[in-house]
Protein backbone atom coordinates (compact mmCIF):
# COMPACT_ATOMS: atom_id res chain seq x y z
CA UNK A 1 0.00 0.00 0.00
CA UNK A 2 2.71 2.45 1.17
CA UNK A 3 4.32 1.59 -2.09
CA UNK A 4 1.47 2.00 -4.55
CA UNK A 5 1.19 5.82 -2.90
CA UNK A 6 4.46 6.38 -3.47
CA UNK A 7 5.61 6.73 -0.09
CA UNK A 8 8.51 4.11 -0.31
CA UNK A 9 10.05 3.04 -3.07
CA UNK A 10 9.73 0.11 -5.09
CA UNK A 11 13.20 -0.80 -5.69
CA UNK A 12 16.15 -0.52 -3.14
CA UNK A 13 19.41 -1.89 -2.77
CA UNK A 14 17.98 -2.41 0.91
CA UNK A 15 16.08 -5.18 -0.29
CA UNK A 16 18.00 -6.32 -2.91
CA UNK A 17 20.13 -6.58 0.50
CA UNK A 18 17.22 -8.54 2.03
CA UNK A 19 17.22 -11.27 -0.57
CA UNK A 20 20.76 -12.11 -0.51
CA UNK A 21 21.70 -11.82 3.35
CA UNK A 22 18.51 -11.34 5.07
CA UNK A 23 16.78 -14.73 3.66
CA UNK A 24 19.51 -17.38 4.03
CA UNK A 25 19.78 -16.24 7.69
CA UNK A 26 16.27 -16.57 8.62
CA UNK A 27 16.27 -20.45 8.02
CA UNK A 28 19.12 -21.84 10.28
CA UNK A 29 17.76 -19.54 13.31
CA UNK A 30 13.92 -21.29 12.61
CA UNK A 31 16.17 -24.74 12.68
CA UNK A 32 18.03 -24.66 16.29
CA UNK A 33 15.57 -27.09 17.70
CA UNK A 34 15.54 -28.89 14.71
CA UNK A 35 16.89 -32.37 16.69
CA UNK A 36 15.45 -35.32 14.70
CA UNK A 37 15.76 -37.40 17.38
CA UNK A 38 13.95 -35.50 19.89
CA UNK A 39 11.35 -35.08 17.02
CA UNK A 40 11.36 -38.65 16.41
CA UNK A 41 10.89 -39.97 19.96
CA UNK A 42 8.63 -37.44 21.24
CA UNK A 43 6.23 -36.71 18.38
CA UNK A 44 5.39 -40.99 18.74
CA UNK A 45 2.25 -40.91 16.71
CA UNK A 46 2.23 -37.64 15.30
CA UNK A 47 5.19 -38.27 12.94
CA UNK A 48 3.69 -40.93 11.04
CA UNK A 49 0.72 -39.18 10.34
CA UNK A 50 2.34 -35.68 9.86
CA UNK A 51 4.21 -37.65 7.21
CA UNK A 52 1.17 -39.71 5.73
CA UNK A 53 -0.28 -35.48 5.28
CA UNK A 54 2.92 -34.67 3.66
CA UNK A 55 2.09 -36.75 0.81
CA UNK A 56 -0.66 -34.84 0.30
CA UNK A 57 0.89 -31.83 0.05
CA UNK A 58 3.11 -33.47 -2.78
CA UNK A 59 -0.17 -34.68 -4.82
CA UNK A 60 -1.32 -32.10 -4.77
CA UNK A 61 1.39 -29.82 -5.88
CA UNK A 62 1.79 -32.02 -9.06
CA UNK A 63 -2.60 -31.92 -9.17
CA UNK A 64 -2.12 -28.04 -9.38
CA UNK A 65 0.39 -27.93 -11.65
CA UNK A 66 -1.00 -30.07 -14.20
CA UNK A 67 -4.54 -28.76 -13.90
CA UNK A 68 -3.31 -24.57 -14.14
CA UNK A 69 -0.53 -25.04 -16.27
CA UNK A 70 -1.70 -23.09 -19.00
CA UNK A 71 -3.13 -20.42 -16.93
CA UNK A 72 -0.46 -19.22 -15.13
CA UNK A 73 2.96 -18.50 -16.24
CA UNK A 74 6.16 -20.16 -15.43
CA UNK A 75 4.04 -22.14 -12.70
CA UNK A 76 7.20 -24.63 -12.57
CA UNK A 77 8.49 -22.20 -10.27
CA UNK A 78 5.65 -21.35 -8.43
CA UNK A 79 4.89 -24.93 -7.59
CA UNK A 80 7.67 -25.32 -5.06
CA UNK A 81 7.17 -22.52 -2.76
CA UNK A 82 3.72 -23.56 -2.08
CA UNK A 83 5.25 -27.33 -1.70
CA UNK A 84 7.48 -25.56 0.54
CA UNK A 85 4.98 -23.80 2.57
CA UNK A 86 2.38 -26.54 2.79
CA UNK A 87 5.14 -28.89 4.30
CA UNK A 88 6.24 -26.62 7.06
CA UNK A 89 5.74 -22.90 6.89
CA UNK A 90 6.70 -19.87 5.52
CA UNK A 91 10.15 -20.51 5.99
CA UNK A 92 10.37 -22.73 2.99
CA UNK A 93 7.63 -20.39 1.33
CA UNK A 94 10.45 -17.94 1.42
CA UNK A 95 13.14 -20.11 0.65
CA UNK A 96 11.97 -21.85 -2.65
CA UNK A 97 10.90 -18.25 -3.76
CA UNK A 98 14.33 -17.11 -3.33
CA UNK A 99 16.10 -20.00 -5.01
CA UNK A 100 13.53 -20.43 -8.18
CA UNK A 101 13.96 -16.63 -8.48
CA UNK A 102 10.03 -15.64 -8.61
CA UNK A 103 9.40 -12.21 -9.32
CA UNK A 104 8.40 -10.44 -6.35
CA UNK A 105 5.61 -9.43 -7.74
CA UNK A 106 4.48 -13.10 -8.21
CA UNK A 107 5.21 -13.51 -4.86
CA UNK A 108 2.78 -11.14 -2.94
CA UNK A 109 0.46 -12.40 -5.16
CA UNK A 110 1.17 -15.68 -3.74
CA UNK A 111 1.19 -14.63 -0.23
CA UNK A 112 -2.21 -13.09 -0.33
CA UNK A 113 -3.35 -15.72 -1.67
CA UNK A 114 -1.62 -18.47 1.05
CA UNK A 115 -3.29 -15.88 3.61
CA UNK A 116 -6.48 -15.78 2.71
CA UNK A 117 -6.66 -19.43 2.24
CA UNK A 118 -4.92 -20.60 5.13
CA UNK A 119 -7.19 -18.52 7.36
CA UNK A 120 -10.40 -20.09 6.27
CA UNK A 121 -8.52 -23.71 6.22
CA UNK A 122 -8.12 -22.75 9.99
CA UNK A 123 -11.73 -22.29 10.44
CA UNK A 124 -12.65 -25.51 8.68
CA UNK A 125 -10.73 -27.26 10.47
CA UNK A 126 -11.72 -26.42 13.80
CA UNK A 127 -15.26 -27.15 12.42
CA UNK A 128 -14.44 -30.52 11.46
CA UNK A 129 -14.70 -32.27 15.35
CA UNK A 130 -18.31 -31.18 15.35
CA UNK A 131 -19.15 -32.00 11.84
CA UNK A 132 -21.63 -35.17 12.06
CA UNK A 133 -19.58 -37.52 9.59
CA UNK A 134 -16.70 -37.04 11.50
CA UNK A 135 -17.98 -38.01 14.97
CA UNK A 136 -19.09 -40.89 12.82
CA UNK A 137 -16.02 -41.66 10.95
CA UNK A 138 -13.05 -40.61 13.15
CA UNK A 139 -12.65 -41.23 17.33
CA UNK A 140 -12.38 -37.64 19.37
CA UNK A 141 -10.41 -38.84 22.70
CA UNK A 142 -9.33 -35.20 23.31
CA UNK A 143 -12.79 -33.57 22.66
CA UNK A 144 -14.38 -36.08 24.91
CA UNK A 145 -11.71 -35.50 27.50
CA UNK A 146 -12.41 -31.94 27.59
CA UNK A 147 -16.26 -32.64 28.11
CA UNK A 148 -15.78 -34.17 31.15
CA UNK A 149 -13.05 -32.18 32.91
CA UNK A 150 -13.22 -30.10 36.20
CA UNK A 151 -12.50 -26.22 36.22
CA UNK A 152 -9.57 -27.00 38.02
CA UNK A 153 -8.17 -28.84 34.45
CA UNK A 154 -9.42 -25.86 32.74
CA UNK A 155 -7.62 -23.18 34.45
CA UNK A 156 -4.71 -25.49 33.77
CA UNK A 157 -5.23 -25.37 30.31
CA UNK A 158 -5.93 -21.35 30.41
CA UNK A 159 -2.02 -21.44 32.51
CA UNK A 160 -0.28 -23.56 29.96
CA UNK A 161 -2.08 -21.28 26.94
CA UNK A 162 -0.38 -17.91 28.96
CA UNK A 163 3.08 -19.81 29.31
CA UNK A 164 2.31 -20.49 25.65
CA UNK A 165 2.50 -16.97 24.31
CA UNK A 166 4.27 -15.26 27.36
CA UNK A 167 7.42 -13.33 26.81
CA UNK A 168 10.50 -15.05 26.60
CA UNK A 169 13.86 -13.88 28.41
CA UNK A 170 16.80 -13.21 25.62
CA UNK A 171 20.07 -12.17 26.56
CA UNK A 172 22.89 -10.24 24.22
CA UNK A 173 25.16 -13.34 24.37
CA UNK A 174 21.79 -15.12 22.98
CA UNK A 175 21.48 -13.01 20.16
CA UNK A 176 25.40 -12.84 19.76
CA UNK A 177 25.57 -16.70 19.34
CA UNK A 178 22.65 -17.16 17.37
CA UNK A 179 23.38 -14.69 14.63
CA UNK A 180 26.92 -15.89 14.65
CA UNK A 181 26.17 -19.42 14.66
CA UNK A 182 23.82 -18.75 11.29
CA UNK A 183 26.29 -16.19 9.53
CA UNK A 184 28.73 -19.45 9.80
CA UNK A 185 26.40 -21.96 8.65
CA UNK A 186 24.87 -19.77 5.96
CA UNK A 187 28.93 -18.98 4.75
CA UNK A 188 29.62 -22.48 4.90
CA UNK A 189 26.47 -24.19 2.79
CA UNK A 190 27.62 -21.08 0.34
CA UNK A 191 31.03 -22.09 0.00
CA UNK A 192 29.84 -26.07 -0.30
CA UNK A 193 27.54 -25.70 -2.65
CA UNK A 194 29.65 -23.69 -4.81
CA UNK A 195 31.95 -26.44 -4.75
CA UNK A 196 29.51 -29.27 -5.19
CA UNK A 197 28.29 -27.40 -8.21
CA UNK A 198 31.93 -27.42 -9.68
CA UNK A 199 32.23 -31.05 -9.06
CA UNK A 200 29.18 -31.92 -10.92
CA UNK A 201 28.93 -28.87 -13.80
CA UNK A 202 28.62 -31.72 -16.70
CA UNK A 203 25.52 -31.57 -18.81
CA UNK A 204 24.12 -34.84 -18.37
CA UNK A 205 21.24 -35.97 -16.41
CA UNK A 206 22.87 -37.04 -13.57
CA UNK A 207 25.42 -34.46 -13.01
CA UNK A 208 22.35 -31.92 -13.13
CA UNK A 209 20.94 -33.93 -10.52
CA UNK A 210 23.37 -33.99 -8.30
CA UNK A 211 24.50 -30.67 -8.46
CA UNK A 212 21.24 -29.37 -8.28
CA UNK A 213 19.96 -31.40 -5.83
CA UNK A 214 23.09 -31.71 -3.17
CA UNK A 215 24.90 -28.48 -4.11
CA UNK A 216 21.48 -26.57 -3.33
CA UNK A 217 22.33 -23.86 -0.84
CA UNK A 218 19.26 -23.84 0.89
CA UNK A 219 19.19 -27.63 1.24
CA UNK A 220 22.80 -27.99 2.71
CA UNK A 221 21.92 -24.96 5.17
CA UNK A 222 18.76 -26.82 6.18
CA UNK A 223 20.99 -29.77 6.49
CA UNK A 224 24.48 -28.59 8.42
CA UNK A 225 21.67 -26.94 10.72
CA UNK A 226 19.74 -30.03 11.27
CA UNK A 227 23.13 -31.90 11.67
CA UNK A 228 24.34 -29.66 14.13
CA UNK A 229 20.87 -29.33 15.82
CA UNK A 230 21.20 -33.34 16.60
CA UNK A 231 24.24 -33.83 17.75
CA UNK A 232 24.41 -31.12 19.74
CA UNK A 233 20.79 -30.41 21.47
CA UNK A 234 21.49 -29.47 24.67
CA UNK A 235 24.01 -26.38 22.97
CA UNK A 236 21.89 -25.61 20.53
CA UNK A 237 18.57 -25.58 22.55
CA UNK A 238 20.24 -23.21 25.13
CA UNK A 239 20.69 -20.27 22.67
CA UNK A 240 17.62 -18.55 23.05
CA UNK A 241 15.93 -16.16 21.17
CA UNK A 242 16.68 -17.94 17.70
CA UNK A 243 13.09 -18.72 17.03
CA UNK A 244 12.00 -15.12 17.41
CA UNK A 245 15.17 -13.56 15.50
CA UNK A 246 14.64 -15.71 12.80
CA UNK A 247 10.63 -15.11 12.23
CA UNK A 248 11.59 -11.31 12.34
CA UNK A 249 13.98 -11.90 9.76
CA UNK A 250 11.01 -13.86 7.41
CA UNK A 251 8.82 -10.97 8.18
CA UNK A 252 11.40 -8.40 6.88
CA UNK A 253 11.43 -10.35 3.79
CA UNK A 254 7.06 -9.89 3.81
CA UNK A 255 7.51 -6.31 3.87
CA UNK A 256 10.38 -6.21 1.04
CA UNK A 257 8.41 -8.58 -1.19
CA UNK A 258 5.62 -6.22 -0.89
CA UNK A 259 7.10 -3.02 -1.82
CA UNK A 260 7.10 -3.63 -5.65
CA UNK A 261 3.53 -5.14 -5.75
CA UNK A 262 0.87 -3.29 -7.71
CA UNK A 263 -2.18 -3.56 -5.85
CA UNK A 264 -4.19 -4.67 -9.68
CA UNK A 265 -1.49 -6.75 -10.41
CA UNK A 266 -1.99 -8.51 -6.83
CA UNK A 267 -6.05 -8.72 -7.82
CA UNK A 268 -5.56 -10.39 -10.67
CA UNK A 269 -2.98 -12.91 -10.13
CA UNK A 270 -4.19 -13.88 -6.72
CA UNK A 271 -7.18 -15.81 -7.50
CA UNK A 272 -5.66 -17.82 -9.65
CA UNK A 273 -3.16 -18.69 -7.51
CA UNK A 274 -5.86 -18.58 -4.78
CA UNK A 275 -7.15 -21.75 -6.87
CA UNK A 276 -3.56 -23.37 -7.18
CA UNK A 277 -3.48 -22.98 -3.21
CA UNK A 278 -7.22 -24.56 -2.88
CA UNK A 279 -6.39 -27.15 -4.74
CA UNK A 280 -3.25 -28.65 -2.79
CA UNK A 281 -4.87 -27.54 0.58
CA UNK A 282 -7.77 -29.79 0.06
CA UNK A 283 -5.82 -32.52 -1.36
CA UNK A 284 -3.77 -32.71 1.87
CA UNK A 285 -6.84 -32.25 4.02
CA UNK A 286 -8.22 -35.66 1.94
CA UNK A 287 -5.09 -37.37 2.13
CA UNK A 288 -4.96 -36.67 5.48
CA UNK A 289 -8.23 -38.14 6.43
CA UNK A 290 -7.79 -41.12 4.08
CA UNK A 291 -4.97 -41.99 6.11
CA UNK A 292 -6.25 -41.15 9.17
CA UNK A 293 -9.09 -43.29 8.94
CA UNK A 294 -6.89 -45.85 7.21
CA UNK A 295 -4.48 -46.20 10.23
CA UNK A 296 -7.16 -45.03 13.24
CA UNK A 297 -5.62 -41.59 14.11
CA UNK A 298 -8.06 -39.57 15.97
CA UNK A 299 -9.68 -36.73 14.61
CA UNK A 300 -7.60 -34.12 16.47
CA UNK A 301 -3.95 -36.28 15.61
CA UNK A 302 -5.32 -35.36 11.99
CA UNK A 303 -6.04 -31.92 12.16
CA UNK A 304 -3.07 -31.14 14.33
CA UNK A 305 -0.73 -32.89 11.60
CA UNK A 306 -2.32 -31.36 8.77
CA UNK A 307 -1.89 -27.67 10.42
CA UNK A 308 1.40 -28.42 10.38
CA UNK A 309 1.84 -29.39 7.34
CA UNK A 310 0.00 -26.07 5.95
CA UNK A 311 0.64 -23.69 8.42
CA UNK A 312 3.66 -25.36 10.29
CA UNK A 313 4.61 -25.23 13.91
CA UNK A 314 3.37 -21.81 15.99
CA UNK A 315 -0.32 -22.26 13.98
CA UNK A 316 -0.74 -26.14 15.13
CA UNK A 317 0.95 -25.30 18.23
CA UNK A 318 -1.38 -22.39 18.85
CA UNK A 319 -4.47 -24.42 17.51
CA UNK A 320 -3.50 -27.01 19.91
CA UNK A 321 -3.41 -24.59 22.53
CA UNK A 322 -6.45 -22.73 21.58
CA UNK A 323 -9.01 -25.79 21.87
CA UNK A 324 -7.10 -27.67 25.02
CA UNK A 325 -5.49 -29.99 23.18
CA UNK A 326 -2.56 -29.84 25.85
CA UNK A 327 -1.17 -33.58 25.05
CA UNK A 328 -0.28 -32.09 21.44
CA UNK A 329 0.61 -28.78 21.56
CA UNK A 330 4.06 -29.92 22.10
CA UNK A 331 4.13 -33.18 18.99
CA UNK A 332 2.71 -29.94 16.87
CA UNK A 333 5.56 -27.90 17.64
CA UNK A 334 8.15 -30.39 16.87
CA UNK A 335 6.56 -32.18 13.63
CA UNK A 336 6.07 -28.40 12.23
CA UNK A 337 9.67 -28.03 12.87
CA UNK A 338 10.62 -30.80 10.97
CA UNK A 339 8.85 -29.39 8.52
CA UNK A 340 10.94 -26.79 8.29
CA UNK A 341 13.42 -29.42 7.48
CA UNK A 342 11.91 -31.50 4.90
CA UNK A 343 9.84 -28.65 3.58
CA UNK A 344 12.57 -27.70 1.54
CA UNK A 345 13.85 -30.88 0.07
CA UNK A 346 9.92 -31.27 -0.92
CA UNK A 347 10.51 -27.97 -2.75
CA UNK A 348 13.80 -28.63 -4.45
CA UNK A 349 12.07 -31.96 -5.87
CA UNK A 350 9.13 -30.78 -6.95
CA UNK A 351 10.73 -27.90 -8.34
CA UNK A 352 13.31 -30.52 -10.31
CA UNK A 353 11.06 -32.79 -11.92
CA UNK A 354 8.62 -29.80 -12.82
CA UNK A 355 11.87 -28.18 -14.77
Amino acid sequence: MLANLNIIPTESPVYDTVWSYVVPLAVPLLLFNANVTKIIKQSGRMLVIYLLSSTGTLLGGFVAYFSLKNAIPKLNDIIPMFVGTYTGGSVNFVAMSEQYAVPGKTVSAAIVADNLLMALYVFVLISLPSMAIIKKLYKQPYEEALLAQSAEDKDKNKTMAAKFWGAKNISLKDIAFAVGIAFTIVTISTKLSGVIGGLFSGKDAFSQFMGGFFGNKYLLITTITMMIASFFPKQMSSVRGAQEIGTFLIYLFFAVIGAPASIMLIIKESPLLLVLALIMVAINMIVSLIFGKIFKFSIEEIIIASNANIGGPTTAAAMAVSKGWTELIIPGLLIGTLGYVIGNYFGIFVGMVLH
